[in-house]
């Protein structure tokens, strides 16, 4: 789940989602246009990331601490 497995390919793992979503946080964003610029940057050939797994992969990057929520929005912790 986290990482690649037999039966999850690279990039549904949830840590190159959340790779994904760091790049795409240049700058604090809401959860929202975080899920919209994250649907509209995936590959059009790979499978639709769900809201579930995209959530999943913001959890994983908040319990690894790159990622805090703060005011309403998503920030990148910069250390």
């Amino acid at each position: 789940m986290i990482l690649p497995a037999k039966h999850l390919p690279e990039e549904r793992a949830l840590l190159t989602v959340g790779a994904q979503l760091l790049r795409l946080l240049n700058e604090p964003k809401s959860v929202s246009r975080l899920w919209n610029e994250l649907r509209k940057n995936t590959s059009h050939n790979s499978e639709p990331i769900t809201f579930d797994w995209f959530v999943l992969a913001l959890d994983l990057l908040a319990a690894i601490r790159v990622v805090k929520f703060e005011n309403d929005r998503i920030v990148r912790i910069n250390s």
